[in-house]
């Protein structure tokens, strides 16, 4: 005699003592096994590097924040942020994401921007799956060929 629930009585025929639900096995597709969550500060590190690999981007982040950047990777233990200057709103499906960058002078910005947005559109689509509506873009400053890098100047004290 077999270990089983009876159809007649309204259950399914299968062992006893195990409950499954759902499709389950080697014929189902991975991508109903289970959720996905992605956090925003992964998108977030995704597009700031998308972003620094376009040729012309100086810097990432605001007067103020590239400011802070600079004092807090100078502390003991302090590294710098990949997700300075990128802001983001992820959606169960979409993604938007805000730019804060500082060009090189002489880089035509309409043509880096159009750069910077493919980049990071490829780059969170392909890593993350989600679907990228838009890539905003503010230019806080132009790094000018003679002026001095804060970031990585040497303090005049010691």
């Amino acid at each position: 005699m077999s270990d089983t629930i009876n159809p007649a009585a309204g259950g399914e025929s299968r062992p006893a003592g195990k409950t499954l639900t759902g499709h389950t096995g080697a014929g189902t597709a991975p991508e109903t096994r289970g959720r996905t969550s992605i956090a925003d500060s992964v998108v977030e590190k995704i597009a700031g590097m998308a972003t620094r690999e376009v040729p012309g981007i100086h810097s990432l982040g605001s007067g103020m924040a590239r400011t802070l950047g600079a004092v807090t990777e100078k502390v003991p233990g302090g590294r710098p942020s990949v997700s300075r200057g990128v802001k983001v709103e992820v959606g169960e499906r979409q993604a938007a994401v805000d730019l804060d960058v500082v060009v090189e002078y002489g880089v035509p910005i309409v043509d880096i921007a159009a750069e910077v947005r493919d980049n990071v559109i490829t780059a969170v689509e392909r890593m993350t799956g989600l679907e990228v509506v838009e890539v905003n873009i503010t230019v806080d400053d132009v790094h000018l060929p003679d002026e001095e890098d804060d970031e990585e100047g040497e303090s005049r004290v010691q």
